[in-house]
């Protein structure tokens, strides 16, 4: 049933990084139940031009259709969050409030809430109010700016660092710790989870090594950039890549074995001004097999050599096949819930749900009759 199950969460519909968190706390066993907008309940494009029921970021939750620019959708919003535990919401700062539902009206209905607020920049700081995504959140964390080869422009990371990373993952550990906290006072609070914060504390270690004087500001020319010639990515023979993370010395007396260059007259691992010429010889020699032929290869050994598998061959590796680590949901191949619980194991999620769908049976479950239903509808309230 999963280690959440009997937490219930009010997720207010957004895009991308609380709609991960609250997957998260579904997958592992929370009961999320969704508020659409009436605009996406009668049929519109969510995500980036997507659909609510082909996206992943919605699986496992219940979907209710509520008007909250209505006093009377708001009303039914609050009487809601009179037996969650959790409720989570993404406008800027300052929106809910003027909406009618900020973490004062929130708390004083349910003191033992837990408010979390997924932003950018965070509800305060002179950029609070701005307008902005992943790419702007990383660059002012300093996140973005390392990664990229050496001499060129910083390379965006998906959006992974900002938005999941930083975003949602910190957000779901958030609403944890103070759920955990709430199980020893009673009392909610308001969790903050800006991606500007997230993305900064993903960073630690390349902090660490940099105030050790082990990392250069220049990108692409360090030990986990690329700069390192056992530490990239490297070309085949059939125009794919595999990827070589050979850091400790073991390690890369294996890659050399697995190359045929044990033995050669080759520039010491960390000297780091004949990079170049490491570099040089490991291309040559990567071009001359096919990816999967070095899989092959360096299979079982501890080189540190995996194939770089592309999104829609994930799910058919063999390790991956052999942790479940992938699963279909409604013919869309999908992560599977992570991480794995001894006891109490995360269930297969629910597919998406149609935006809308369990509106009557969530108001039903409030004590709403089906008179006082059709009447919300009726004014438009619910969708």
């Amino acid at each position: 049933m999963g280690p959440l199950h009997g937490v219930r969460v009010i997720e207010i519909a957004s895009l991308a990084p609380a709609p991960f968190g609250c997957m998260v706390l579904s997958d592992l066993g929370a009961d999320v139940l969704r508020v659409d907008r009436p605009s996406t309940v009668a049929g519109a494009a969510t995500v980036v031009g997507g659909s609510a029921t082909a996206d992943p970021l919605s699986r496992g939750r219940r979907s209710i259709g509520l008007n909250l620019k209505d006093p009377a959708g708001v009303d039914v919003l609050l009487r809601l969050l009179e037996s969650a535990d959790v409720l989570v919401e993404g406008f800027r700062p300052g929106v809910a409030e003027r909406l009618g539902f900020g973490p004062d009206v929130c708390l004083d209905r349910n003191p033992r809430l837990v408010y979390g607020r997924m932003t950018g920049w965070g509800q305060e700081g002179p950029m609070a109010g701005m307008a902005g995504h992943d790419i702007n959140y990383i660059a002012i964390a300093g996140a973005l700016d390392p990664i990229g080869h050496a001499g060129e422009r910083p390379v965006p990371p998906l959006n992974l660092v900002g938005d999941f990373g930083g975003g949602g993952m910190l957000l779901a550990l958030g609403i944890l710790a103070a759920l955990y906290e709430r199980s020893r006072s009673g009392r909610g609070q308001v969790v903050d989870a800006a991606m500007v914060d997230g993305a900064a504390l993903l960073t630690s270690f390349i902090h660490g090594m940099r105030g050790q004087g082990l990392w250069r500001d220049e990108r692409g020319t360090n030990l986990l950039d690329g700069g390192a010639p056992f530490y990239d990515t490297y070309e085949t023979a059939d125009g794919r890549y595999v990827s070589v993370g050979a850091l400790e010395p073991q390690f890369y007396a294996a890659l050399l074995r697995g190359l045929g260059l044990e033995g050669e007259d080759l520039p010491a691992q960390l000297d780091q001004e004949r990079w170049p010429e490491l570099r040089a010889r490991f291309t040559e020699v990567f071009k001359q097999r096919a990816r999967d032929e070095w899989a092959e290869i360096f299979d079982g050994t501890d080189a540190c050599v995996a194939p770089v598998l592309g999104l829609g061959e994930a799910p058919a590796h063999p390790h991956n096949r052999a942790r479940d680590g992938f699963l279909d949901l409604g013919g869309l191949p999908q992560p599977a819930p992570a991480p794995r619980f001894g006891r109490t194991a995360a269930e297969t999620p629910r597919p998406p749900a149609r935006p809308g769908e369990h509106t009557d049976a969530a108001l039903a479950e409030l004590g709403l009759t089906g008179d006082e239903i059709a009447a919300l509808r009726a004014s438009g309230a619910i969708a």
